[in-house]
């Protein structure tokens, strides 16, 4: 063998002199320190939510009762009671459920499976995307213009109609958004698989994408909705008013009168220097995460029903 073809090949084989340092010791450390970040920042929102709980929980469970619940509120803290606040929040929920939730996932749908890539699409994604960071205020000016005055006949001016859709149109965004990126989610396999078959896009969508992801769909709504019932500077624009002595009908013409809602009259009660009314307003804070967890409980159920019969 020449000499010179054997040096050139133990050149060649030998490995090439990098800056790469294992430093396996300071990747370790580097990873506890980060753990250990990681372990203090959810003690620390842990420990504060408990904070929060215990003295609220400390300041109206005394005042907390059957009365309360049922009784309209009143100048008198031991008077007053939740039973308007609490039926017009209801009320509320579930309008902005039956509006946001059937817009938002079929417009998220639309804009993931059938919309061209094209200009308009682009401008579409792109002020969804910013609409979902617009302060809730905002939204409330427009509810205001569009449904309490425009649409007046339909809704009847400043009534829990008017709530309801400004805050179906407040989230409205965030499920859109919540929507795509559980579409997103689901492999392109499946749709080919479907479309190979002969089933139309629509009928893969329908029967095959949609119920794959609606369990994320789900965790969107969920968000979107726990953000809607502690919103309150859209539903004073509306027209809320911090004192209703009356609960609205279980009828159509009580979707048209006056309301409040729970965080307004909340804050009604917060605001006054009598000691009792801050202990009825810690008791109205208990029957709202009640209803909170009430409605967090049914759409998680509702999700992990559709997860588990996927």
């Amino acid at each position: 063998m020449n000499p010179a073809d054997s040096e050139q090949g133990s050149k060649l084989q030998e490995p090439k002199a990098t800056n790469f340092s294992p430093n396996l010791q300071g990747r370790y450390r580097t990873d506890q320190v980060f753990k250990s970040i990681s372990w203090v920042a959810t003690f620390t929102g842990i420990a504060v939510l408990v904070v929060l709980l215990i003295g609220i929980l400390a300041g109206g469970l005394s005042t907390l009762d059957f009365n309360f619940i049922v009784s309209s509120p009143s100048r008198r803290p031991e008077d007053a009671g939740i039973w308007p606040a609490l039926v017009s929040t209801v009320y509320l929920l579930v309008i902005t459920a039956l509006v946001a939730f059937p817009v938002g996932v079929g417009s998220g749908v639309f804009l993931e499976e059938f919309a061209k890539d094209n200009l308009f699409a682009k401008i579409v994604e792109i002020n969804i995307s910013n609409l979902a960071a617009v302060p809730s205020i905002i939204y409330g000016l427009l509810g205001l213009f569009v449904f309490a005055r425009i649409f007046e006949p339909l809704t009847g001016g400043r009534s829990i109609l008017s709530g309801g859709l400004t805050l179906a149109l407040l989230i409205l965004p965030v499920i859109i958004v919540a929507t795509r990126e559980a579409l997103r989610a689901v492999p392109d396999s499946l749709r080919l698989a479907g479309m190979a078959l002969g089933s139309t896009r629509w009928q893969t969508v329908r029967s095959h994408v949609l119920p794959q992801a609606l369990p994320g769909i789900m965790t969107g709504t969920i968000l979107a909705l726990s953000r809607a019932i502690g919103e309150t500077a859209p539903l004073i624009v509306v027209g809320a008013a911090a004192f209703v002595p009356f609960a609205p009908e279980f009828s159509l013409d009580g979707l048209r009168s006056s309301f409040t809602a729970m965080p307004i009259q909340i804050y009604s009660w917060v605001g006054r220097p009598q000691d009792g009314f801050h202990a009825i307003a810690a008791s109205a804070i208990i029957v709202l995460m009640i209803v909170l967890l009430v409605m967090n409980g049914t759409a998680i159920w509702l999700r992990n029903k559709f997860q588990s019969s996927r």
